[in-house]
This record gives structure tokens, sequence and C-alpha cells, in this order.
């Protein structure tokens, strides 16, 4: 008896210096109860050390996750004003080709309105896009940008940045654990933007509410959703660390 109990005390000890640094303390001697107290304090020792570390895997995981989601905010951003620059550029060539060819009178009277109005509203979209995105990335006034973000989903809610602010502002409400207006946020990038490269994001985000408010199942639901539908992407990925947390 005495010997498996060494055995066992030594394979535990083992694991738990793998893990991170246990206590020291000689096993061997004592009564069998005392044997027995030391090794359940080794053992809850790297249980301890085993979830310390499960807290920061998760921390970094979530830090990762936002940080891409920065980079592809910023890549897309950049790819819709480029594309905004070469419409605008072909409307006032198109604008130019008709003054030319219509009489001097009336040649840009009412094409020139229209241009700037488009223009107008073009640079008012943007702007408020960008203002809301810049109290996040350069002022860090989270809590300003929420209703920014909201003034710009009612003002421009079919806009190419409608997705994207919506993501930001479900973001936001996470962060702040306001999960049942994050869901609606997240919920409306899933189901008025397929095509969205949020969608996956959004899913995951809606799987970690369902598991913070206790439903696992709908929880599963959304990860496993997120595997089908973005397999082999960074979402579907995180989707199956979670799915591997709640299953085990």
């Amino acid at each position: 008896m005495k010997r498996a109990v060494l055995i066992t005390a030594m394979f535990l000890g083992a694991g738990a210096a793998v893990a991170a640094p246990a206590p020291v303390e000689d096993i061997a001697g004592g009564s069998g109860d005392d044997r027995l107290a030391r090794i359940e304090r080794i053992v809850k020792s790297r249980q301890q050390s085993e979830l310390e570390m499960q807290r920061r895997l998760d921390t970094l995981q979530q830090e990762v996750l936002d940080l891409r989601g920065l980079t592809e905010q910023q890549n897309y951003q950049i790819e819709q004003m480029q594309e905004r620059q070469r419409q605008l550029y072909d409307e006032l060539a198109n604008l130019s080709s008709k003054a030319s060819a219509a009489p001097a009178a009336a040649a840009t009277s009412i094409p020139s309105v229209v241009s700037t109005n488009a223009a107008a509203s073009s640079l008012s979209e943007t702007a408020s896009y960008e203002n809301a995105v810049n109290l996040v990335l350069k002022e860090r006034k989270y809590d300003d940008a929420i209703p920014a973000f909201r003034a710009f989903i009612k003002q421009y809610p079919d806009s190419v940045y409608a997705a994207n602010a919506n993501y930001w502002l479900g973001q936001l409400l996470f962060n702040k654990s306001e999960f049942a207006e994050a869901k609606q946020a997240f919920k409306t990038v899933v189901d008025r933007f397929s095509d969205s490269n949020k969608r996956g994001d959004s899913l995951v985000k809606l799987g970690m509410i369902a598991e913070k408010t206790g439903d696992k199942a709908g929880a599963m639901q959304y990860y496993q959703q997120v595997v089908k539908d973005y397999a082999n992407s960074a979402a579907a990925r995180i989707a199956q660390q979670q799915l591997a947390a709640i299953k085990a």
C-alpha cells in the first residue's frame, strides 16, 4: 500500500512540476492521512495553476481576436475609401463629357448640384463612421463610441460600413457585459450582412454571449455553424476551442 501511494505521489508531483511550480513536500513521512493530505494539496495546486493558465490563454485569445478585427477593419476601410474615390472620379468624368455636349446655358446647372450633393453625402457618411472608429482606436473613449456607432447605424442603415459599425457596437457592449444589446448588434451582422467578413466573428460572439448567459446548447449551435460555414478561418479555430471547452 505504501509503495502504491509513493508511486502515485511521484506521478502527480511530476505533472504538477510541468504545469507550474508546486509546493515541495516530503510525502513519504507521517501517517497515511498526512500523506493523503499532502497529495491533495499538490493536486489542488496543480489544478489552480491549470485554471490560471487557461484564464491567461482565454485573455490572449480574445486579444488576438480583437487585434485581428482591427486589422481587417482598417484594410476594409482603405478599400472602401479607394472604391469611393474611383466612383467620384467616374462621376466627374461623366459630368465633364455631358457638359461639353450640352448647350452652354444649361451645361452643368443640374448635374453639378447632383454631383455636389452626392459627394457631400459620401463624405458625411465616411466622416461619421471614421469619427466613431477614432473614438475607439485613437482616443480610447469607449463609452462615447457607443452612441456614435448607434447614431451612424440609425442614419446610414444600408451603408457599406453598416456591418462593421454593428460589429464594433456589439464588441463595445460585450466588453461592458451588456449582453442583450450586444446580441442584437451581432445578430444584425449575421442576419442582414451575409457577405460581411465580420459575420463569422459575430457568430463566435453570439456563442460567447450564449455561454455567459447560461445557454450552452445555444452556444454550441453558434460555434458549430461557424465551423461549418467558415472552415479553416480564424473564427472557426476559436469556435472549435470553445466547443472543446464546453464538452470538457
